[in-house]
């Protein structure tokens, strides 16, 4: 059991924790929730012992192994992929070094015979490593990274070859590996494709330990997570439920705040009243002091803000073509520096019909982005066809912020450039619906939060009038309650939308039809995204 009490932490004159009291009980299963920024990081960091709360205790029960995954991918060199997940096993693995070392000299015909105590420790070490699984280590760490999906013919490749995305998919192998008593996840599901993601829910499901985590997917947090615990203005709120239980409950909780801070002020207003008629008067006097004493008591109820968050809405747009993209035989490679091409896929055909919201899937690397170049014309096909329909009038966003925006430029000045003909209210007006707003609208790009350049993005492709959209994992780095209100936009948008994103909740709720590029090939299915995990995955 691991217990915070009366936990502060500031940065500067910011307070991101004040006072809180937060409990992790034996089997828990804890989804932190809250809006970007309000401290669910810094309280996982202070669990986690990577943060000093500045006032406050926490307790941790004897011999309790934390692992915590974070954003942050520490320092990876010198080990092969496999040994670096095995060294995550901490003193398992320390221990497994350390066997091995004996054993050699015990087999070592030229060594010196153990001394007594040496075979006592050896025996010692012997039983710990079994204890801990220790001889299952190496095909837990193997089956772990195949999860993952790192296979055995990478196991061996030095870490320093692996791209950012799948170093952070080392480093969460080894945190499973670890196997710890409790198990804190910041964002696990950021930069895994669906096989992944479904391999990581099912392996956490078997997770003996108990388990805190944050995580923008809402769908993987509420099949996990049966205990909710909101972080925002400081504070910490508990719900005995999961993300839906919460949602409802955060609701009643904040009406009835509301219409007890309404009797509040109404009886606060009616002793004011009487204060200020009959202040004057001595005969009153008595009545008037008492009752000023009685308001000085009353300790005053206060509604937070609502959460501040996006206001999505389209420009009217002409309607396109029935066809909107026609692909035929569709192919496209890399040259490689050392000579030759890299095949991403080939033979790709197929429509995409007026109205149609397609989800593309495939796993990390399958060319999904690569499509979405093609299509949108910032690369051209090496092979085959691809002819945008009538009428059609495109937007895109793109995952990668270097592809989109200028880092030179303000946040203001990226929209209009844009909208040159604008007015700047109109500019203005549209950064504020994304939640730009005074001095945030002169930042430039270059110094933004991964969220604020998603924001900045969307503004722009939402600020011309567009029927076909073609968005690269627009959810990337939106909260919760950004991607449901940007779902809800897209669901009301009435043209053609082309769509990558792993969050299976927004695309169970959006798509219509799935693309997926499979070892080159395209598969359709002609169905919503349910039918397609269904279908392939065996997914209830």
């Amino acid at each position: 059991m691991i217990k915070l009490t009366s936990i502060s932490v500031a940065f500067g004159d910011r307070q991101i924790l004040h006072t809180i009291d937060f409990l992790i009980r034996p089997n828990d299963r804890i989804g932190l929730v809250g809006p970007n920024g309000a401290g669910k990081t810094t309280l996982l960091k202070v669990i986690a012992g990577e943060e000093k709360p500045d006032e406050g205790v926490m307790s941790i029960d004897p011999g309790t192994v934390i692992g915590y995954f974070s954003q942050t991918v520490g320092e990876m060199s010198g080990r092969s992929a496999l040994e670096e997940v095995l060294a995550g096993a901490g003193s398992v693995y320390r221990i497994g070094l350390q066997l091995a070392e004996l054993e050699h000299r015990m087999a070592d015909p030229h060594s010196p015979p153990l001394s007594d105590a040496e075979m006592d420790l050896y025996g010692e070490l012997q039983t710990e490593f079994m204890h801990r699984e220790g001889y299952d280590l190496e095909s837990r760490a193997q089956a772990v990274l195949t999860g993952l999906g790192i296979g055995p013919d990478r196991f061996n490749d030095p870490v320093e070859n692996f791209s950012g995305g799948w170093k952070m998919r080392i480093a969460l192998a080894k945190i499973l590996v670890l196997n710890p008593d409790v198990l804190l996840m910041d964002e696990p599901t950021n930069h895994l494709d669906i096989e992944s993601i479904l391999w990581l829910e099912q392996w956490l499901k078997e997770f003996k330990g108990d388990l805190v985590m944050t995580c923008h997917d809402r769908e993987f947090m509420t099949r996990l997570c049966f205990r909710t615990v909101e972080v925002a203005s400081g504070a910490v709120t508990t719900y005995a439920g999961d993300y839906d239980f919460y949602l409802r409950e955060r609701d009643i909780r904040r009406e009835q705040l509301v219409a007890s801070f309404n009797r509040q002020q109404a009886r606060i207003a009616k002793e004011e009243e009487f204060i200020a008629r009959f202040g004057a008067r001595v005969s009153h006097a008595a009545m008037v002091q008492s009752r000023v004493k009685t308001l000085e008591k009353v300790e005053r109820i206060e509604v937070p803000p609502d959460p501040k968050s996006m206001k999505v809405t389209f420009v009217d747009c002409a309607r396109s073509g029935e066809q909107v993209v026609v692909m035929e035989n569709l192919a496209k490679s890399w040259p490689k520096p050392s000579g030759g091409h890299l095949k991403v896929f080939s033979g790709l055909s197929g429509v995409v019909q007026r109205g149609d919201r397609i989800a593309l899937t495939g796993v990390n690397g399958a060319g999904k982005s690569t499509l979405l170049k093609v299509i949108t014309g910032l690369t051209e096909a090496t092979g085959g066809s691809c002819t945008l329909g009538a009428s059609v009038r495109l937007g895109y966003f793109s995952q990668y912020t270097s592809d989109a925006l200028d880092p030179n430029r303000t946040v203001f000045e990226e929209v209009e450039s844009r909208i040159p003909l604008a007015g700047v209210g109109t500019i203005k007006s549209i950064l504020g619906a994304f939640q730009f707003s005074g001095d945030d609208t002169a930042k430039k790009i270059s110094v933004l939060s991964g969220g604020e350049k998603t924001r900045v993005m969307l503004a722009c492709m939402l600020a011309v009038p567009v029927n076909f959209l073609v968005l690269d994992e627009p959810t990337n780095h939106l909260d919760i309650q950004s991607r449901e209100v940007l779902l809800d936009a897209l669901r009301r948008f009435e043209g053609t939308i082309l769509i990558v994103s792993h969050d299976r909740y927004f695309l169970n709720h959006l798509a219509n039809r799935v693309f997926e590029i499979d070892h080159g090939s395209l598969n359709i299915y002609e169905g919503d995204y349910h039918y397609y995990l269904r279908r392939v995955f065996k997914v209830d």
